[in-house]
């Protein structure tokens, strides 16, 4: 018994050596997610061949419908796994693009060239470190009025302050405390996913839901014709089928429902966490719930959305009033 005792936690430390990953705990239950949602899928898909006698003799007449089928089961989980592990787009990443565009463009040799001739010192590692402490000053400082100049003028800067990251936060931004990170157009945290929806993985998202969707409402349709076949005999059979296609058509309800508010989402231009806490955003509050302010019109919100190339860490500026204005009028035919 002792030695079993002692062969346990060697055995998971070897585990946490081989795989990493399973050494935290938070890790290891995102992992734990990702196989349970894996484990679903199969289940589903797996109770319908070992039963369907039907499926499995239209399988060899027609294949091509089969690996359709399994083709597209496999795809929505390529795209599961996809999302899951792109980039919301982090506040902190687009800061640290944005610096060392702007240290490149500093420490050009031109730059230092005119720095060091200034000086008339060819003493060129003092003038590299002055020149270093120069531009970590003066990131800071781009970031700064970078950020500022996307709010409403005789903004503070203490508003925008995340107080755990100790960064200015731009517009539509938030702090996700489950990845300890402030994102960029912050929409939710997937606890599916193990990751959160922002500027960067949105689209990804909304297409993998659509993909769900659509493999849902197969699988429904695939086990409505497993039950009215009455191929079953056994009557456990027939009740395991049933509330596996009860746990599915509820699985769709909700998919289609998420799907809906989410192409809602895109067309107006707003993240979930807008629309909630509306009235918790300085910059939102006192403008009527039916004007959307980041919104430029269904058509160049779904071009933004799906296709724009304008750069991963694009960040909007608050809306003058003089716009939300006239978006808050009434339309008229005139």
């Amino acid at each position: 018994m002792a030695a079993d005792g002692l062969r346990a936690p060697a055995l998971a430390e070897r585990c946490f050596r081989l795989f990493p990953c399973l050494d935290d705990r938070a890790r290891r239950s995102k992992w734990g997610l990702k196989v349970a949602l894996v484990l679903l899928h199969v289940i589903f898909v797996g109770v319908l061949f070992l039963l369907d006698a039907d499926l499995i003799r239209k399988t060899k007449e027609e294949p091509w419908y089969t690996a359709i089928y399994l083709g597209f089961l496999v795809v929505t989980l390529v795209q599961y796994f996809f999302t899951a592990g792109s980039s919301p787009g982090y506040v902190i990443d687009a800061m640290r693009v944005g610096n060392e565009t702007y240290t490149t463009s500093m420490n050009s040799p031109m730059i230092l060239n005119q720095s060091i001739s200034r000086n008339n010192s060819f003493t060129s590692s003092m003038n590299r470190n002055q020149l270093g402490r120069h531009n970590c000053r003066m990131n800071s400082s781009s970031w700064l009025k970078l950020v500022m100049d996307l709010y409403p003028p005789g903004s503070s800067s203490r508003n925008w302050t995340c107080a755990y990251c100790n960064i200015i936060q731009p517009p539509r931004s938030k702090h996700c405390h489950d990845c300890d990170k402030c994102v960029l157009q912050f929409d939710h945290h997937c606890v599916w996913l193990g990751t959160c929806i922002g500027q960067g993985n949105h689209c990804r998202f909304w297409w993998y839901i659509f993909e769900e969707s659509i493999l849902c409402a197969w699988t429904v349709i695939l086990y409505i014709d497993l039950l009215s076949s009455k191929i079953i005999k056994a009557w456990w059979k027939e009740f395991f089928v049933i509330v596996l296609l009860a746990a599915l058509i509820f699985c769709l309800v909700f998919l289609l429902l998420l799907l809906l508010f989410h192409s809602y989402l895109v067309l107006t231009n707003q993240t979930t966490y807008e629309l909630v806490r509306r009235r918790r955003i300085l910059y939102l509050r006192g403008i009527p719930e039916r004007v959307h302010p980041f919104s430029r019109g269904i058509c160049k919100n779904l071009y933004v959305f799906c296709c724009s190339r304008d750069g991963k860490y694009t960040m909007e500026a608050v809306p003058a009033m003089e716009e939300l204005e006239a978006k808050a009028r009434p339309y008229t035919g005139m």
